[in-house]
């Protein structure tokens, strides 16, 4: 990949995305870059952040960051408006999940999921707004998930994350937009998508070949989401063409939520 030309929908821009080592993020840093943005990959993982840099080629670079970590943020942001000129998007994609009902989930599992998915996001929007409202604006995309927008009996830690992350979407939309800063925030909640994350947890079933008939039938179009089926939608948003969509859930869910 390394050279290519984009085709142009996000050209020029410049985009941080977390989470890019490894499943939708990378997905995202890949189609972003393809479409003509400069990619500032963000994971912890730096094996797999230099991995994905590599294959990407200049100008995109890999910062390590923990998105639980406010002056990480800061660092990240500042460098990308000092090296690039500007922040344009910010992909937060970066997610972990906490498998286990109410009554099996502990404490430290709870506030585990909610600061990475939930306060993470919440630190990511509050230093890209700092950076896009003094460069002429900007996209902020959420990664929450069909968990957000409906009970998970087996999840309530990552549901009320990911529910968390919606809301906060649609207030920090309102905030920037009632301010005039030109910059939109949104949410996009896919469904089981085919990524190392759904693998382990297919995997990790008792029985992974029903597990995974049952994660690909609990979509009506009887199949695993791709993470291009994410990524097509995260470009889209990332561009002008969504110029008049802020604050608004977007599913990629194959019609799960429409049941």
């Amino acid at each position: 990949m390394r050279g290519m030309s984009g085709a142009g929908r996000v050209e020029g821009k410049v985009a941080i995305v977390t989470g890019a080592a490894s499943g939708i993020g990378r997905g995202c840093a890949r189609r972003l870059a393809a479409e003509g943005a400069r990619i500032v990959i963000a994971d912890k993982d730096e094996r797999g952040g230099v991995a994905i840099a590599d294959e990407l080629g200049a100008p995109h670079v890999f910062r390590q960051l923990d998105v639980t970590d406010e002056a990480g943020w800061r660092r990240i942001v500042e460098e990308t408006v000092r090296v690039f000129g500007r922040l344009d998007v910010l992909v937060n994609s970066a997610g972990v999940a906490v498998w286990g009902d109410i009554e099996q989930t502990t404490l430290a599992q709870w506030r585990f999921c909610n600061a990475v998915n939930s306060e993470g996001t919440f630190l990511g929007c509050k230093a890209a707004i700092a950076a896009m409202k003094t460069t002429g604006g900007g996209s902020i995309i959420n990664l929450s998930s069909v968990a957000g927008l409906i009970g998970v009996p087996d999840g309530p830690a990552y549901a009320a994350s990911k529910g968390a992350v919606r809301m906060l979407t649609k207030s920090v939309a309102l905030h920037a937009a009632q301010r005039g800063y030109n910059i939109r925030c949104n949410s996009v909640h896919p469904s089981f998508i085919d990524t190392p994350m759904v693998e382990a947890v297919v995997s990790g079933a008792k029985d992974p070949a029903k597990m995974r008939t049952f994660v690909e039938k609990t979509s009506p179009l009887g199949r695993l989401g791709e993470v291009d089926d994410v990524a097509h939608l995260v470009v889209y948003l990332a561009s002008d063409e969504s110029k008049f969509i802020t604050g608004t859930e977007l599913p990629v869910d194959g019609g799960l939520t429409a049941r």
